[in-house]
C-alpha cells in the first residue's frame, strides 16, 4: 500500500497493468477496453457466446497499437470463473465487471426462473469474478483495484426493470462490502453508474425514452461507452489512489432532476 504522490503525466497510466473487462464483446464494455489499452493497460477482453464480438474488440485494440487477448467464460459458473482467472489472472491488478444481461417485464409476469437468470447474470457473475481476483491479488500481494458497472436505476428503478434494477442496487452493495473487507489488502473497490448509453438502433428500438431521457437530462445528450470508460479508467488509476467504496454517477445530470 502506498500514498506515494504520483506526477500530473502519470495520473491516468494503467502502463503495466493487466485489466480484465468482462462482457467486452459488446458497446460499453468495449468502450472501456479501448480506452484503458490507450492507457497502456493489457486488456483481457472477456466474452461468454459472442466470440466476433471480443475477436473485433482485440483487433481494433492491437491495430491502434494496444495490447489485449480474449477469454471465453460463463461468469455464472464458479468453475468456469475459477479457469478464466487460471488463464487469465496471473498477473491481474484490475478488473472491471461490465458483463449483465437487460430485459424489460413488468413485475406481474416475470418468471421465477427469469428473475433469477437476471440476478446470475448480473450480480451473481460479479460476485465470482471478485472473490477469485481478489483472492489472487491478496495471495500475490497486488494493491489492485476493481469497477463494478452498475446503473442509476439501482437507486431508481424504470417501470419494466424490476429485476435489473435490483440486481444493480445488489452490486453497489457488494461493493461496498469488499471495500471494507479489502482495504487492508490495498485492493479498492469502487462502482460506476451510467445514465442512458447509446448505441446502434437504440433510438429505433426505443423511441419513447430515448426522446423522454433527451428532453429531460440536464448536459441535453445520451451518453457514450467513452463518458463510462472515462470514468473506469479515473477509478482504475492513480488518480483515484485513495477512493474506494463510492459510486460515481454518469448520467448528464439526469439524477439531479426533480421527480416532483
Amino acid at each position: 500500500m502506498t500514498n506515494k504522490r504520483p506526477a500530473v503525466a502519470d495520473l491516468l497510466s494503467l502502463d503495466g497493468s493487466r485489466v480484465l473487462v468482462t462482457g467486452a464483446s459488446g458497446n460499453i464494455g468495449r468502450g472501456i477496453a479501448h480506452r484503458l489499452a490507450e492507457a497502456r493497460a493489457e486488456v483481457v477482453v472477456h466474452y461468454c457466446n459472442d466470440f466476433a464480438g471480443a475477436a473485433r474488440t482485440v483487433d481494433e485494440i492491437v491495430a491502434a497499437g494496444g495490447i489485449a487477448s480474449s477469454a471465453q467464460a460463463d461468469l455464472r459458473s464458479e468453475k468456469d470463473v475459477r479457469k478464466l482467472l487460471a488463464k487469465a489472472g496471473q498477473d491481474i491488478s484490475c478488473v472491471v465487471n461490465n458483463a449483465a444481461a437487460q430485459p424489460v417485464s413488468d413485475i406481474r409476469n416475470i418468471s421465477g426462473d427469469e428473475w433469477r437468470a437476471v440476478l446470475a447474470a448480473n450480480l451473481d457473475s460479479a460476485f465470482f469474478v471478485t472473490q477469485a481476483a481478489a483472492h489472487h491479488m491478496r495471495e500475490k500481494q497486488i494493491a489492485g483495484a476493481v469497477v463494478n458497472i452498475a446503473s442509476i436505476e439501482g437507486s431508481d428503478p424504470a417501470i419494466g426493470h424490476s429485476h435489473y434494477a435490483t440486481s444493480k442496487a445488489g452490486l453497489l452493495m457488494l461493493t461496498r462490502a469488499c471495500a471494507l473487507e479489502y482495504g487492508k489488502d490495498g485492493i479498492r473497490f469502487n462502482a460506476v453508474s451510467p445514465g442512458l448509453i447509446d448505441r446502434n438502433g437504440l433510438a429505433d428500438a426505443w423511441p419513447d425514452g430515448v426522446q423522454r431521457w433527451l428532453n429531460n437530462v440536464p448536459l441535453g445528450r445520451m451518453g457514450t461507452s467513452t463518458d463510462v470508460a472515462d470514468a473506469v479508467l479515473y477509478l482504475l488509476s492513480p488518480a483515484s489512489r485513495w477512493v474506494s467504496g463510492t459510486n460515481l454517477v454518469v448520467d448528464g445530470g439526469m439524477s439531479s432532476v426533480s421527480r416532483w
